[in-house]
């Protein structure tokens, strides 16, 4: 996977969510290393797909606007996805993106009503990388 493959679906995305000049940082790693990340930060330890760290949450002042976070994907774990899924690893790592992203900007689906939204919202979001085509 190239990176300037990968930096246009997330400019993409940026891009419906009206965030196009917002700073993303992505990071593709393996599994032990989002292990390591969940446990530290949620207090889970197990590999995941995706986590999202946003840099404006919680009190306190908002010191950069344009700054949305950082989203970690685990590159191992989204192989293992696309194939069950049979679809090209692109397109898991690029949903992946998509639903951490959403998460950077306050999303959640902790109720069957969030998770619906979450769910129109990520679909708008693919559609916008494949209109970028």
């Amino acid at each position: 996977m190239r990176h300037s493959e990968l930096a246009w679906r997330a400019e993409a995305m940026l891009d419906a969510l009206d965030l196009g000049g917002s700073e993303l940082s992505i990071l593709l790693c393996d599994d032990d290393a989002i292990r390591r990340l969940n446990r530290r930060y949620r207090k889970k330890n197990k590999a995941t797909d995706v986590l999202a760290f946003p840099m404006q949450e919680g009190p306190g002042p908002a010191t950069q606007t344009d700054l949305l976070g950082d989203v970690v994907i685990s590159l191992p774990t989204a192989t293992r996805q696309a194939k069950e899924r049979d679809r090209p690893i692109i397109e898991e790592v690029t949903f992946l993106l998509a639903h951490g992203l959403l998460h950077l900007c306050g999303y959640d689906h902790a109720t069957r009503q969030e998770e619906r939204e979450m769910r129109a919202r990520t679909e708008e979001l693919l559609q916008a990388v494949k209109a970028a085509r």
